[in-house]
């Protein structure tokens, strides 16, 4: 089968080798599935790159989420046991992991509604416990994780601000049915957020980036308000003031997604239930902006890598980059 491989760590376009390579093998309690669509997620970015907490052995092949065919046909969604991950002909998962992939979405949206869209409701609903009513301030609005983190804001009745690097960006948050649109890169972020919320600002925020949009969001939060930390796509971890988030009465939570499979599994079903019900009613929708063939997915990784794109970005092995 053919597999992307990372036989040294660097950037995505230098050092991922498409290669052919023997199936996997899968071990006990493990389940071999083809690949019918894998999603690119900045994690992807950072394995490459050496940086993310996990570490796989090299070479392995990066891919953290996919929609993909069991031997009897079944379509479910998984994240692949690395180091064989999912941009490849194949992939192993854990078996008791696996979860049906809805009926009302397609593979690369299937695959989409995975991780994005489980970090969403956990911040939102576990850790923020977003209220109807309450506003929603969304960094990085029009990428993959802000982008679910806004349907299921609008889906839980919360007003949503957005914010975005760029115009195509802001069009593409206003079309996910951003209540305000913020370009981050043309405007004044906390002067904007005040302006919006007659100087109250966001209840929930939810924080992708980290840096200077972390930096703004303290500037903005409500009083009561929380700030879910998911992670630091800008490349800056920032260092909170807690003496700040005491004078102003406001939570900082953190959200490590991959933490409830091992410490509470049966919450991710709980989820994964929740989000096919609300694709299965039309509420929610993953964003594909872009689905390439399986020889196009460095070059594909590499504009996640470096900011481009908008929602997700899909390799699809079997059936090229067909819509």
């Amino acid at each position: 089968m053919q597999a992307w491989q990372v036989h040294e760590n660097g950037e995505p376009s230098e050092v991922m080798r498409l290669s052919d390579v023997e199936r996997p093998t899968p071990g006990e309690g493990q389940t071999l599935l083809k690949v019918r669509a894998a999603n690119i997620n900045f994690p992807d970015v950072l394995m490459v790159r050496g940086h993310y907490q996990v570490r796989p052995p090299l070479p392995f092949t990066p891919g953290v989420e996919i929609c993909g065919e069991t031997e009897d046909g079944r379509r479910v969604i998984a994240n692949p046991a690395l180091p064989y991950g999912g941009f490849a002909e194949y992939a192993i998962a854990d078996t008791a992991a696996l979860l049906p992939a809805p009926d009302s979405l397609d593979d690369a949206e299937a695959a989409a509604l995975h991780i994005g869209y489980q970090t969403g409701w956990f911040g939102l609903h576990r850790r923020a416990r977003l209220e109807a009513g309450e506003t929603l301030l969304v960094h990085a609005a029009a990428g993959g994780v802000g982008s679910a983190a806004v349907q299921l804001g609008k889906a839980a009745g919360a007003t949503v601000i957005g914010v975005v690097g760029g115009p195509e960006k802001a069009a593409v948050a206003r079309e996910l049915g951003c209540d305000v649109v913020i370009d981050r890169r043309a405007e004044d972020v906390v002067g904007a957020v005040k302006a919006a919320t007659g100087g109250r600002g966001a209840d929930v925020i939810y924080d992708p980036v980290g840096g200077e949009a972390y930096t703004q969001s303290a500037k903005v939060v409500a009083f009561e308000g929380r700030i879910v930390v998911v992670g630091f796509a800008s490349g800056t971890i920032p260092s909170p003031s807690l003496n700040h988030a005491l004078v102003k009465n406001y939570a900082i939570l953190g959200l490590h997604w991959g933490l409830y499979n091992t410490k509470n599994p049966k919450l991710v079903q709980h989820c994964h239930e929740q989000l096919t019900d609300l694709a299965a009613r039309g509420v929610i929708k993953p964003l594909v902006s872009e689905r390439v063939a399986l020889d196009g997915a460095a070059a594909a990784v590499q504009r996640v890598a470096d900011g481009v794109t908008t929602g997700r970005v899909a390799v699809v092995p079997q059936n090229g980059a067909a819509v």
